[in-house]
């Protein structure tokens, strides 16, 4: 919702039960929007907070993919883009999941242009990811396999990608070689952090880097399916080329 009016009007169109016939019935229909939206009049407002550094952190949505869109509020993006430079905001569940509703439904609705995306691994995941209980090589090299499809569909939106390796101290660094060149060989570049131990410390160098990525203006942001398509075709589109169902 861009404000309370809009808010109104989609909670009205919330579809809360179905007649007998199968009939739609909406919260417009019981006069349930007005009353909803006065209970909402304070929510719609987002939650300005800091960091342990003092850096401003809007809260307002949350990232959760599996229930939602997986994203902030529009309202929320849109105060960081008017108050700063550089806005990160987080879509949650995987980029197959919080960063597909991102673009295809969040930046499509809200008219906005995502100038990169930044795709967090750890070698704990990546090693989950290719067998579990094993700790070789092998196993990380397999579990990259998760990143490089990652990697696959972020592009496939036409924004660039940067990798960030959230560092812990069990990593070794020819594990951490290894994430750095399976991205490379996907034209990625991999960034180690240690943001977990050092806070902003331990990633200056990510940040330089999405920076320059984002004013080199290389994204050519599109959603992959029209708004104007079915809803059969939409899931078609998502499943086929980002889950890669036949």
């Amino acid at each position: 919702a861009n404000s309370l009016d809009d808010l109104e009007k989609r909670i009205g169109n919330i579809t809360v039960a179905y007649t007998r016939e199968k009939k739609a019935i909406f919260a417009k229909d019981l006069k349930a929007q007005g009353p909803m939206t006065v209970l909402l009049k304070d929510a719609i407002r987002p939650n300005v907070t800091q960091t342990l550094e003092n850096n401003p952190a809007i809260i307002h949505g949350g990232p959760f993919a599996n229930i939602a869109h997986g994203c902030n509020s529009v309202i929320a993006t849109k105060a960081g883009l008017k108050l700063a430079d550089y806005v990160v905001t987080e879509a949650g569940f995987g980029a197959d999941l919080g960063a597909e509703k991102f673009f295809n439904i969040k930046c499509r609705n809200a008219n906005l242009n995502p100038a990169a995306a930044v795709l967090v691994c750890t070698v704990r995941a990546l090693k989950t990811h290719g067998a579990r209980g094993s700790c070789s090589l092998k196993t990380l090299k397999d579990g990259c396999s998760n990143l490089v499809r990652h990697i696959q569909n972020i592009k496939s939106f036409g924004v660039p990608v940067i990798v960030a390796i959230n560092r812990f101290t069990i990593d070794t660094d020819v594990e951490i070689g290894l994430v750095e060149e399976i991205s490379k060989a996907n034209g990625v570049e991999a960034i180690e952090c240690t943001h977990w131990e050092e806070g902003g410390k331990g990633a200056v160098e990510l940040a330089r880097k999405v920076a320059s990525v984002s004013d080199s203006k290389a994204s050519s942001f599109a959603p992959i399916y029209a708004n104007t398509s079915s809803i059969w075709d939409k899931i078609k589109t998502i499943a086929t080329r980002l889950y890669r169902a036949n």
